[in-house]
Formats: structure tokens, C-alpha cells, sequence
């Protein structure tokens, strides 16, 4: 009695155990019954809130979805501007999951990688328009907030005027249509089919890390900045060349014109002094012509026989040596 009794508390709770299954915090749950999704009245499949649940052990099955918001990074591409120029820009996306159900049908079963392809193919087709009616300096200043916000608003709720990629408007296409078939049902608020609300997603946000130009293009715009910058510098140099001749002019001008008007000062002043050194002689001669030539014959004597090395061949009897000789021949 003691061992069926025991095999039976045994399997009952196993069978407890596998019925009670629990959706983690930060996830949902899709029931899957023999594989097939588990509906509700309105055909739709039921999705589990976090928490425990219970389910028919070894018939039904749990398929967790992710509830988080998730990070998508795109490899950098090449977008045109209004100006038809070229830009490389490197961005990611932020997302998560608005309806478990459409999500969990229009992925092929909660594929994230496939949701990621069909989000990251109309994310590259709105940025290109939204990149197409912007310039350069608008896409790299302010107008960037506007141009991310534009394009997350884009991707949520759809737009007719966006360049579209016939692959990704298929693809997105045919998930809207199998809900619709798996649903059986159509109604309810229409949903744009080039949103991603159409596939139950939901673009928290869209950012641009960084934004380069091509390498051919940067090269052109660097060599035309260096040929700018050589030239304003040689501008500059020219310009400074001007000035350093024009003060250098101004300076001899000045250096020149000082030393002429000290030089004339100098010579008036010499002249003047000549004038009244002359005077002064004149007047000095006039009173004593004796004493007047017996000064200015010292004088010469000072200056010729100040060298000893001198030779003066000379008549000793000149007049040069009057006042040399004795006083009785000196008076005659």
C-alpha cells in the first residue's frame, strides 16, 4: 500500500510543479498549446503579466518576451542631404514591445532578430528622407533633436511621403497579414502598415552617435581649408610686410629729418658761435694787437713742437720764432 501510495504523492507533485510556471519581472508570456498559440475570446494570443501562473503540464509551454526596452546599433551609413552632399552617420535605437500578441505573430514567433531587420530597414529608409530635406549645417547643429525626434515620431505612427524599400514594405506587409489571419479579425483602430506599430513595436527614441564625412570628401574639404588658411595667411603676411615698410619709411623719415635739423641746429648754432668767437677776437685784437698775436704764437708753438718727432726745416730767423728770440731782436 506504501509504494503506490508514495509513487502517487510523488507524481501529483510533479505534476503540480510542472503545471505552475512563473514570467519573470521585465518579461511577458506567450501559452503555446501542442506548439499552437493560446487564445483568448477575441482569438488574440493571451499574454502572461509577470508573476505565477499555471498551465497544463507537458501540453501547453511558455514563450518569454522580453518586455525591456532594448538597444538596437546601426552600422554607420551613407545618407544624402538637401545639397546633395554626403554624409556618413552612425546612430542607434532604443525599443521595446507595445503588443505582445501582434509582436509575437508578426515576428514568426518573438523572433528579435527578425523584428530588429524589419525595424532597421525602416529606420534607414525614414532617416534618408528626413537626411533629404535637411543641409549640412542643420543635420550638425540644433536641428539634430528635431531631425531624431521626427524620425522616432515617423517609425511610430507611419507616413505616406518616406522613401520606402520595396523589400521592408513587403515584409512589414506580409507580418500585418498574417496577424490579421491568425486573428481572424481586422477591427479596431486602423494601424499604418509602414509603422512599427504594425508589428508591435514601439521606437523610444532615436540617436545619431556620430556623424562623418566620406573619406574623398574630407580629404577635398581639408585641402580646400588648407588652401583657405594659406591663403589668408599669406594675405595676413602681405599685409604685415605694408606696415613693417610703411613704419620702417616713417622711421628713417623721422631718424632722417631729426638728424637734418640737428645738424642745421648745429651748424647755426656753430656759425654763431664762430661769429662770436670772432668777435670776441676782433674785439680782444682790437684793444691789444700785441698781446693778441704773442697768444695766438704760443699756441702755435704748443701744436709744432708738441711731437717730439717733428723735423721743422725753417729759417731760425723767421718771424714764426720772433718771440723766441732775444727780447732786444724781438722789439726790432
Amino acid at each position: 500500500m506504501r509504494n503506490p501510495l508514495v509513487v502517487a504523492i510523488i507524481v501529483v507533485m510533479v505534476s503540480l510543479y510542472a503545471s505552475l510556471f512563473v514570467v519573470q519581472e521585465g518579461e511577458r508570456g506567450i501559452m503555446l498549446r501542442f506548439g499552437k498559440v493560446l487564445r483568448d475570446g477575441e482569438n488574440k494570443p493571451q499574454v502572461y503579466a509577470p508573476g505565477l501562473h499555471m498551465k497544463i503540464p507537458f501540453i501547453e509551454t511558455v514563450k518569454a518576451l522580453d518586455a525591456r526596452i532594448q538597444t538596437m546599433d546601426n552600422q554607420a551609413d551613407r545618407f544624402v542631404t538637401k545639397e546633395k552632399k554626403d554624409l556618413i552617420v552612425d546612430s542607434y535605437i532604443k525599443w521595446c514591445i507595445s503588443d505582445f500578441s501582434r509582436y509575437y505573430l508578426a515576428t514568426g514567433g518573438g523572433d528579435v532578430s527578425h523584428a530588429e531587420v524589419l525595424l532597421k530597414r525602416k529606420f534607414s529608409d525614414r532617416l534618408r528622407s528626413e537626411m533629404g530635406r535637411l543641409d549640412v549645417k542643420d543635420v550638425v547643429t540644433d536641428s539634430r533633436g528635431r531631425l531624431t525626434t521626427d524620425v522616432r515620431d515617423a517609425l511610430n505612427t507611419g507616413s505616406d511621403d518616406e522613401v520606402q524599400t520595396l523589400e521592408a514594405t513587403e515584409a512589414i506587409a506580409n507580418a500585418v497579414a498574417s496577424f490579421e489571419h491568425n486573428t481572424q479579425s481586422n477591427g479596431g483602430a486602423p494601424i499604418n502598415p509602414n509603422s512599427m506599430t504594425a508589428l508591435g513595436i514601439r521606437v523610444v527614441d532615436v540617436r545619431i552617435k556620430q556623424i562623418n564625412l566620406p573619406t574623398e570628401v574630407s580629404e577635398a574639404i581639408y585641402n580646400r581649408m588648407r588652401a583657405e588658411r594659406e591663403a589668408v595667411a599669406r594675405s595676413q603676411r602681405s599685409q604685415g610686410q605694408e606696415e613693417a615698410e610703411k613704419l620702417r619709411a616713417q622711421a628713417d623719415y623721422q631718424v632722417s629729418r631729426t638728424l637734418a635739423e640737428a645738424q642745421r641746429t648745429a651748424l647755426i648754432m656753430r656759425g654763431e658761435g664762430d661769429a662770436e668767437a670772432a668777435n670776441l677776437f676782433a674785439g680782444t685784437f682790437g684793444q691789444d694787437p700785441d698781446f693778441y698775436a704773442f697768444i695766438r704764437s704760443l699756441g702755435a708753438y704748443e701744436n709744432s713742437f708738441s711731437n717730439n718727432q717733428d723735423v721743422m726745416v725753417i729759417n731760425p730767423d723767421s718771424a714764426f720764432f720772433r718771440y723766441m728770440q732775444m727780447p732786444s731782436k724781438a722789439t726790432r
